[in-house]
């Protein structure tokens, strides 16, 4: 397990991608996620999880093993952590682990990180509670092939989260660098691997039928799907781009989706 030797050629170029962009990315994103007065939130327009409710509410966070597939600059681990939990990071890139690494140093609270992949994660079977991922091994992993593995490090009962792109909105998502439109203009009956053009990486969607279907046949049950859209109610800008999406586009159709799923006993 955790051999990064055996990368795929997909989480290679991914790997690559991230070590290189990384030090890109807005320097205040990782310090507002980190600050101690930082509240958990999903997506590009940061909605709050008390207002989603997308974690599992009889999941008990105090003293839960949490691990986070796909971690990036892990402050979601830092926000569960100040909840009680104890979680572990994974992430393939060393310059996401890094960005983490400082955060903790600055802001605390002190978690394992672990360079490896979400595919294959160098721990041991049954270890957790919950795991977890925010466009992370979600979108840039194989699900045929990270889902698989956070089943297997999940305890009977425990539960997947993670977040991905809406469905819709890959399919609103052409190969140029501009906002979601409003046609569709790719095939949902062949969605599964993103080879974005200009070295914005490979990334991996289904179709809801197929992620369901895979869930179920690697174990899981009560699935459950919460649609995201932006807030329609802060006074902002309906033409302001956040990412990859208008406002306004987000708050008719949703951007994003969680989902949650327990694991069966076994």
């Amino acid at each position: 397990m955790g051999d990064l030797e055996g990368l795929s050629d997909d989480a290679r170029a991914n790997r690559a991608n991230w070590n290189a962009t990384a030090a890109g990315w807005p320097a205040d994103s990782a310090l507002r996620n980190w600050a101690p007065e930082a509240v958990p939130q999903w997506g590009i327009f940061g909605v709050p999880e008390a207002e989603l409710r997308a974690l599992p509410q009889d999941l008990q966070l105090d003293g839960a093993d949490v691990v986070e597939l796909g971690c990036g600059t892990a402050y979601w681990s830092a926000w569960l952590a100040r909840a009680g939990a104890r979680p572990v990071g994974i992430d393939v890139s060393e310059a996401q682990l890094e960005t983490a690494r400082a955060m903790q140093a600055r802001f605390g609270p002190e978690f394992p990180l672990i360079h490896a992949s979400a595919e294959d994660v160098p721990l041991e079977d049954g270890a957790f509670d919950l795991a977890f991922s925010e466009y992370g091994a979600s979108i840039w992993c194989d699900p045929y092939a990270w889902i698989p593995e956070a089943a297997r490090l999940l305890r009977s009962g425990g539960y997947l989260v993670f977040l991905v792109g809406s469905v819709v909105g890959m399919l609103c998502a052409g190969d140029e660098d501009v906002p979601l439109g409003t046609e569709l203009v790719r095939s949902q009956r062949d969605l599964h691997r993103i080879d974005w053009p200009d070295d914005d990486g490979i990334e991996f969607h289904l179709p809801h039928g197929k992620l369901m279907d895979l869930l179920r046949e690697t174990g899981f049950e009560d699935v459950r799907l919460t649609e995201v859209y932006a807030p329609d109610d802060d006074g902002a800008d309906p033409d302001e781009v956040v990412h990859y999406a208008r406002r306004g586009w987000a708050r008719r159709w949703p951007v994003e989706e969680i989902w949650s799923a327990r694991l069966a006993a076994r």
